[in-house]
Formats: C-alpha cells, structure tokens, sequence
C-alpha cells in the first residue's frame, strides 16, 4: 500500500512539472510580439501613376501596349498587353524589366519560375511571362500584370457602404 501512495504521489509531482512547463511554454508562445510589419514599404503608389511608367518603360524598348480595361471592378489589378517582333520579344521585355530596376527603383519581384519576370515597387508587383520562340512573321503577344497590395489612389480606391444611423432610444415615460 505505502508502494502504491509513493508511485502515486512522484506521478502527481511529475504532473505538476509537466502542467508547469507547458503553461510556461504556452506563455513563451503567445507572447505579444506588437504589430505585424507592412506588407510593403514607403508610401502607396497611385494606379495612373504605375501604369504610366510601366507603358513608357516598355516604350523605350520599343514595345507599345495598351491599357486593357479593368471591367469596372475597382479592384487593384491593371493589366497591359501588345505585341512585338517574336525575334525580339523576349529580350525587349527583360530589357524593359532591367530598365524599370535600374532607371525606375523597382527591385525584383517574388520567384515565380524562369520564365516569368516580377518586379515590385511600394504596394504594386508586375508580372510578365516570357513566350519563348514563335512562328516567324506572326507579332508575339506580350502581356504585364499589374496588382497591388493596398490601392492608395484614393480617387479609384473603392468606398465601403455605410450603414445608416441607428435612431437614438429615449426611455418610455413611465406609466403608473
């Protein structure tokens, strides 16, 4: 009997440390560790202004695109397409990226494969994907993605509805 109140009482204890070091643990974890960093940093750049320097950087390297519209969703999404000679198509898009990094501050984008470009810059990102080699005679397509994080331009930014007033409750009179 004293065997089985001994086992009993060092398992309690060891319980009891157990209990202790995961609640000290739990609280390690939990830790406030204060505001999550932004996702992007410097102030957000306006919508006109990136697609602007986006098609004249594309421009000086000889590809013309246009602005496609963006179906009236407001969201933050622009896209730019055109095509140019296919001998060259390629070499004049990563040109215009090295141009954007160089002349413009963009720095290099997320990893999303070899034959895709990225670029960011404040809260926006561009993409391109390279087309590799096409049927001669043929202009090759050359497509730019831009989103961003956060709109910035508050003249496109989308408004959210509000809710209208609730009215004020005055207690009743109280009746005898």
């Amino acid at each position: 009997m004293r065997r089985i109140l001994v086992i009993t009482a060092v398992a309690s204890l060891a319980l009891a440390a157990l209990a202790t070091a995961t609640v000290a643990a739990g609280v390690y974890l939990l830790r406030d560790l204060g505001p999550l960093p932004p996702r992007y940093s410097g102030p957000p750049l306006p919508r006109e202004a990136v697609v602007s320097e986006m098609t004249s950087i594309l421009a000086a390297e000889g590809i013309t695109v246009e602005r496609e519209p963006s179906g009236g969703m407001r969201t933050c999404h622009e896209r730019l397409s055109g095509r140019h000679a296919p001998e060259t198509a390629d070499a004049a898009v990563q040109a215009a990226f090295a141009r954007a990094r160089s002349d413009h501050g963009w720095r290099d984008g997320p990893d999303l494969g070899e034959r895709t470009l990225t670029l960011a810059k404040g809260n926006w990102t561009v993409m391109s994907s390279l087309m590799g080699e096409q049927a001669s005679g043929q202009p090759a397509p050359v497509f730019m993605v831009l989103t961003c994080v956060d709109e910035g331009d508050a003249a496109t930014a989308p408004t959210a509805p509000t809710a209208p007033s609730a009215p004020a409750l005055t207690p009743a009179p109280a009746s005898s």
